[in-house]
């Protein structure tokens, strides 16, 4: 069965921008709902798409956060062409980390960092989250069980450089935080077991944010805007960006 491969979105609306960061394994449909609700309230959306993501495994495992962070900022500058002057950057896991780099690399609005991680448990963790990601990713595309396991052993033999690489990314960006000025809204699910939920402390205690909230929701996990509280985080979001200071 073919799968219908996610891409990156743009919703034009208003003159206030919202650039959209997705997570790592993850895609653009990530915080699609978010954008379509911050639409309807007169913002502008573009949500990205990192290279070889929302594509076969074996795809992903061939990228890194070099081309990724690259991904970043063609999408900020498509924004900027555009004609759009004041963007905020809104970003899931690996997306927040992302947000966090754009508050200290170009001029930005506002960050709102959702479950994004100041360090990693471990590099096993990583891998185990990718390769359940790879055999999901090939359950969908309707393959029969054995095919599957034979694609995985090979899958498991593939190197991967990208963990390291990426673990490289989240410890520099730990390291720059404090370069963060921008107003920034931290997001954190309390039961998120993918990532240490203390991260959000770091971010929240160590920006130089004079504006700076962070919030946790009680209910909710990893990939918060699609769990049970995800009406609240709109709302919150939303909330967060018209205390900004827009020109328009």
């Amino acid at each position: 069965m073919k799968i219908t491969l996610p891409k990156p979105f743009t919703f034009e609306r208003g003159k206030r921008a919202v650039l959209f960061l997705h997570g790592f394994t993850g895609n653009s449909a990530d915080c699609r709902m978010l954008a379509r609700f911050l639409e309807k309230k007169g913002y502008t959306c573009h949500g990205i798409q990192y290279k070889g993501h929302g594509a076969p495994p074996e795809e992903l495992v061939q990228t890194g956060p070099e081309d990724w962070w690259k991904d970043v900022m063609e999408g900020y500058n498509f924004l900027k062409n555009k004609g759009y002057t004041e963007i905020a950057a809104v970003g899931l896991s690996l997306g927040g980390v992302f947000s966090l780099k754009l508050g200290y690399t170009v001029p930005i609005k506002g960050i709102v960092p959702m479950c994004a991680p100041m360090y990693i448990k471990s590099e096993e963790v990583m891998y185990q989250g990718v390769l359940e990601f790879a055999r999901e990713y090939k359950k969908r595309e309707g393959k029969d069980p054995e095919q599957i396991e034979q694609e995985m052993d090979e899958f498991q033999k593939t190197p991967m450089n990208t963990l390291k690489s990426l673990q490289d990314l989240i410890a520099d960006v730990r390291d720059h935080v404090d370069h963060v000025y921008a107003p920034t809204f931290v997001v954190q699910g309390r039961h998120d077991k993918m990532i240490n939920p203390d991260s959000a402390n770091i971010i929240y205690n160590e920006i130089e944010s004079e504006v700076k909230e962070l919030k946790w929701y009680e209910e909710s996990g990893h990939v918060i805007t699609f769990d049970q509280e995800k009406d609240q985080l709109h709302e919150d979001v939303y909330q967060f960006l018209e205390k900004l200071d827009w020109e328009q």
